[in-house]
């Protein structure tokens, strides 16, 4: 058995099948913290923002679970001292939080979005510091939150000091708010009163949270009331450089099952010279391996070899594989990557068995058609209207005027945007607007981008996964 060949079947066994988040925390050995998520984990920062995929879920995850807490406490020091509790997820717990239901049912009944999340915060510290409130139903709490305002400061006040007494400090996590609601009137109602409530916690010193939001939910008017402008001014955005993917790969790599992750190791080691460092039952980069750029290259080189082709006029591996799962923002996701690299390795063992690297450059662009494919199901998850509306374009190629797209959607769609079904979830911000609405809508989410003649393109991320084609790129999947 070749070298390849054996890098290949160590690579298929630590990179994971799927990517997405599972409702249980990562193992400690696939915990990667990009340098600039650094202030998103940090107890000053309370509005952590986002777009699909680059990990609110996964920081929620990780925060939320006490051994990988201390694994971050390196790190992030204060996280050693901070009892966490989640105060919103996908993962129903309904004695810490109402599920999508119960909060549906509870803003019929004209209970205030604000007094329900000062209710789960009140929950919270209640547990935290051993105090009693009302807890037979969630209208309970919330009615004892709203017509007890003594009793509640007396209680947040306890709990702030016992805080302080056992040298600690309580952080509650909120993430996954785009599910509480198809409409976007009430989305902004619900998280406009939670950033409320987090400014209103802000006032206890030894208390406080952390919001997760995407990048659409911020740019609406959910800052439009006094003072969040001190929520605004501890904002971090999560992204990932290229250096953090391939740190993201080379992580999963060293830590895989073993002889296989032995093998990898010696990859690792024979670019490096040094072997992984050791952590207890895991394995960590060095900082070069992290951060540079010359280092990260090698490694990806001896992969995948030096070139997209037989020579250099074909791009470099290292840096094509990035660029072409870019979106129209210029952002790639770890999932989207990760993905792409496991379908290559997959696809050069089935089509190229006898290639003298592990990945051969056609397979890494089947790699990307792939995570294409995954990006758009994503896609359309969070933006259930995105498929309706680019469904029509499929064969078209692009750059292409805006006007050819506007008399394809009018042909197909004869009624106005606002009369068409584009199943649950919210729908386009600006729908109102017609379809130079959508536009921007896709523009801003990173579907569209327009170039400097007016020209409508889509980056290779969804062009290949909805079905356009463009000259000499990646064929679009059949």
């Amino acid at each position: 058995m070749s070298d390849a060949v054996r890098t290949r079947e160590a690579m298929l066994a630590a990179l994971p099948v799927d990517t997405s988040p599972s409702g249980t925390c990562l193992p400690l050995s696939q915990l990667y913290v990009p340098p600039t998520h650094l202030k998103a984990l940090r107890m000053e920062c309370q509005l952590v923002v986002g777009t699909r995929g680059v990990g609110k879920s996964v920081w929620t995850m990780a925060l939320g679970d006490l051994a990988l807490r201390r694994a971050l406490g390196s790190a992030v020091p204060e996280l050693d001292r901070t009892a966490i509790h989640v105060g919103y997820s996908e993962r129903p717990a309904l004695d810490d939080y109402p599920d999508a239901d119960t909060l549906a049912a509870l803003l019929s009944a004209d209970h205030a979005p604000y007094q329900i999340w000062r209710a789960v915060m009140v929950r919270w510290v209640a547990r935290l510091s051993d105090q009693g409130v009302p807890m037979d139903s969630w209208g309970a709490t919330v009615d004892w939150v709203l017509n007890q305002p003594e009793s509640v400061a007396r209680l947040m006040q306890v709990a702030s000091r016992y805080q302080m007494n056992q040298g600690t400090h309580g952080l509650i996590l909120f993430d996954a708010l785009d599910r509480v609601s198809s409409d976007w009137v009430q989305m902004d109602r619900v998280v406009r009163d939670l950033l409320r409530a987090v400014l209103w916690l802000k006032s206890y010193p030894h208390l406080s949270a952390k919001v997760f939001l995407r990048e659409d939910q911020l740019e609406r008017t959910v800052t439009d009331f006094p003072d969040a402008s001190k929520l605004l001014a501890t904002q971090a955005e999560l992204s990932w450089a290229r250096h953090d993917l391939h740190g993201l790969l080379w992580q999963y790599l060293i830590n895989g099952p073993g002889e296989q992750g032995d093998m990898l190791r010696e990859v690792y080691s024979s670019v490096q010279r040094r072997p992984p460092i050791q952590q207890d039952d895991h394995f960590a980069l060095h900082e070069a391996a992290k951060r540079d750029t010359s280092v990260q290259r090698q490694l990806f080189e001896a992969l995948a070899g030096a070139w997209m082709g037989r020579d250099r006029r074909r791009g470099i591996p290292y840096t094509w594989v990035v660029g072409h799962l870019a979106d129209g923002q210029g952002r790639t996701s770890p999932r989207s990557f990760l993905a792409a690299v496991r379908q290559a390795v997959e696809e050069t063992g089935n089509r190229y068995p006898e290639h003298r690297h592990a990945l051969h450059y056609e397979s890494i662009k089947r790699g990307v058609r792939k995570a294409s494919e995954i990006r758009v199901n994503e896609l359309a998850e969070d933006y259930p209207w995105v498929r309706t509306v680019l469904a029509p374009l499929e064969g078209l190629t692009v750059p292409i005027a805006f006007e050819v797209i506007r008399e394809r959607w009018l042909s197909t769609f004869p009624a106005d945007i606002l009369g068409l079904d584009l199943g649950t979830g919210l729908p386009p911000q600006h729908q109102a607007l017609g379809w130079e609405g959508v536009k921007d809508d896709l523009l801003r989410i990173g579907v569209f981008e327009q170039r400097r003649d007016g020209r409508i393109d889509l980056p290779d991320l969804y062009r290949v996964g909805f079905g356009l084609g463009r000259r000499g790129g990646i064929k679009p999947n059949s």
